[in-house]
């Protein structure tokens, strides 16, 4: 069963110490929801749909929400965020994308997540917003960047 979107942003925000900006949380939303539906078959970490803006993916119910920080730290503005248990295997991904993401600046996240060969690139139109990338694409992109190689 898929997380409540605002349930993975703040986990997110928490393993970060609130430390992130709106954009970099998007980016790891991202990231997150390609690597668990890549190792789940196809399976959603959360209920959310992304767009192709500008700055790379975006979900956009999640962006309208922490807009009000502008590029600063994003703070607790999850009402409807529900808590992972401590044996919840979900929690698996979204640390091992912390542990492996959040070093990275917005900008190094942003060029992550314009991979030539992904699923953004292959819907962004400039300036155009309201245009979805599907999930079926984002498990594609997964399984591209972590096709062996020849």
């Amino acid at each position: 069963m898929a997380a409540r979107l605002e349930s993975v942003a703040k986990y997110i925000c928490e393993k970060s110490g609130w430390s992130i900006s709106n954009l970099q949380l998007q980016k790891l939303m991202y990231l997150a929801q390609m690597i668990y539906m890549g190792r789940k078959d196809g399976k959603p970490l959360f209920e959310g749909n992304f767009e192709a803006w500008d700055y790379g993916p975006v979900e956009p119910n999640l962006y309208h929400k922490a807009k009000v920080f502008g590029s600063g730290p994003v703070q607790d503005v999850f009402r409807n965020a529900l808590n992972f248990d401590e044996e919840d295997k979900r929690r698996d991904v979204m640390d091992d994308v912390t542990s492996r993401f959040l070093k990275y600046s917005a900008g190094d996240l942003v060029e992550i997540t314009h991979w030539d060969g992904g699923a953004w690139a292959k819907h962004y139109i400039p300036n155009a917003r309201n245009v979805a990338i599907p999930d079926e694409d984002i498990l594609v992109e997964y399984r591209d960047r972590n096709a062996p190689k020849e």
